[in-house]
């Protein structure tokens, strides 16, 4: 049994399951399923974001393809070195990470992209247990205030002690640092909220860190 990653048809949350159960037979060609941690066990690098986009993860089932957060996302790690390749919102375009992974704090698309506190605290242990097979791991990155408050749990974290903030970074451990950043969602980079510039200045920071 995959601890890691919940089943195709994981029970656990039933608001979640019932959409789930409409978009796969609204659209029975996406993958309309948990998505699965993209990376290898082996990388220091942890990216960590709120939940599947509807048309973007959802349907593609990698982590930010298809919708506009994975432009900005997988363009700064193709810059900074945690990927080669194209990016082409495809799980097909080839685009391979290099020393990094990406997942979420909810595996499943929440409707209008808003887990709920129950859903989040029960999609945890796969969290938890993503972040316990990577025995290489030294950063990982919480992209929004979410997915660092579920990392924070779970890494068993007082979240008083590690307040989030765009650019923050808290010593978790020897050689394991927690980084933080505005979520590169369309509404951030619209809003000014997040700039290209802010997003590329903590991989700026975490590229610095791994040397």
């Amino acid at each position: 049994m995959d601890l890691t990653t919940p089943g195709r048809d994981c029970p656990l949350c039933p608001r979640l399951v019932a959409f789930r159960e409409e978009w796969r037979a609204r659209e029975p060609e996406w993958h309309n399923a948990p998505v699965a941690t993209f990376g290898a066990p082996d990388a220091r690098l942890l990216v960590v974001g709120l939940a599947p986009g509807l048309r973007g993860a959802n349907r593609t089932g990698r982590p930010f393809t298809g919708d506009y957060a994975g432009v900005l996302l997988y363009q700064t790690l193709i810059d900074f070195g945690f990927a080669s390749g194209t990016y082409a919102a495809r799980p097909d375009d080839g685009v391979v990470l290099s020393g990094a992974a990406i997942t979420n704090a909810v595996r499943c698309v929440p409707p209008a992209n808003k887990p709920e506190t129950a859903e989040i605290k029960a999609c945890r242990p796969y969290l938890a247990a993503t972040i316990a097979a990577m025995p290489q791991l030294a950063v990982i990155l919480a992209l929004g205030r979410i997915a660092h408050d579920s990392v924070a749990s779970a890494l068993g974290l007082k979240r008083s002690a590690v307040p989030f903030g765009h650019g923050a970074s808290h010593a978790v451990r020897p050689g394991l640092t927690f980084f933080d950043s505005y979520h590169c969602s369309r509404y951030n980079t619209n809003t000014g909220v997040l700039t290209e510039a802010m997003f590329r200045a903590v991989f700026e920071v975490i590229r610095t860190r791994l040397a």
